[in-house]
């Protein structure tokens, strides 16, 4: 790691895999979730190559989507990308390092699932190492039940996820601080013009400096804690969740919060502005938006 294109390369190689794994683990789940009246056959996750162009039309990187549709998941997307060049200058001056100097690298995953059941949990989770005159990691994870009698403190599900995060911040104490990142996260993840909450939280974090060796190893260790918890953390969630019945009702209350999902994501979500202002893969940006959304 003694080099930044050392740095780059492991923390690449690392996202694309944990797309992998996140794959198997979401097709293994597909596989146990018994077919319902809307789908009936396991989902598999359909993997495609993207390529870009930076603004001045030289090669500018690319990644990898992935998308499923199935029985459990009505639409779920894992994707990794690693993106390069320059700024639009009226972007430039609002992210850290690059006010004097346009040029950025960028790697990372994302991940949104949107099941079929009410009962089980929208989830999302990213984590990112962006290069500019600086260089620092991010990302976070955070559960959006679906259902109002679900959206608790106390719940199960909640008291839960928050355990497990709260485990991956104190395995990296020099790095990481549960309580700030919950209180980011809770923070981040509201929209003012309805004043609430997107979901129960989790963890946010971002501009963690990486400058040298040593910090980017502690950066990136955090960081796959992150994304390793969150795939046995929501799994088990999932798993809690699958058989539970549902009907009319609860669709109805999950249709009307997918809704609240698409106004902060349209409208806040920093990731989703970082993707178009970069000339990312428009359909694997906003595959973050849910198949069927209702505004009562």
């Amino acid at each position: 790691m003694d080099t930044l294109e050392d740095r780059q390369r492991a923390a690449q190689a690392w996202f694309e895999a944990l797309q992998l794994r996140l794959v198997a683990a979401m097709e293994a789940l597909e596989d146990e979730c018994p077919p319902h009246a809307l789908a009936t056959t396991p989902g598999r996750f359909v993997v495609e190559p993207w390529t870009r162009s930076d603004r001045s039309g030289a090669p500018g990187g690319g990644g990898r989507t992935a998308m499923l549709r199935g029985r459990l998941f009505e639409k779920m997307g894992v994707h990794v990308s690693t993106v390069f060049g320059t700024f639009p200058p009226e972007f430039a001056r609002q992210v850290p390092g690059a006010d004097g100097d346009a040029r950025f690298w960028a790697a990372g995953l994302s991940v949104i699932a949107h099941p079929w059941n009410p009962n089980v949990p929208t989830a999302h989770m990213n984590t990112r190492f962006v290069v500019t005159s600086k260089a620092w990691v991010g990302g976070g994870a955070d559960l959006t039940p679906m259902l109002d009698r679900r959206r608790r403190a106390d719940d199960a599900d909640a008291l839960f996820f928050h355990q497990g995060l709260r485990a991956a911040c104190e395995r990296h104490p020099g790095v990481a601080s549960h309580e700030r990142f919950k209180a980011w996260c809770d923070e981040y993840f509201f929209l003012p013009h309805r004043g609430e909450p997107r979901g129960i939280g989790g963890i946010f974090y971002d501009d963690l400096a990486v400058a040298d060796s040593a910090a980017f190893a502690a950066g990136l260790a955090f960081s796959r804690d992150v994304g390793e918890s969150f795939v046995e953390l929501y799994a088990t969630i999932v798993r809690r969740n699958l058989a539970s019945s549902w009907g009319e009702a609860e669709r109805e209350q999950q249709l009307v919060r997918r809704g609240r999902y698409v106004e902060f994501n349209l409208l806040y979500d920093r990731g989703t502005i970082f993707g178009l202002k970069t000339g990312g893969n428009v359909p694997a940006i906003l595959s973050s938006m849910p198949p069927l959304a209702r505004w009562p």
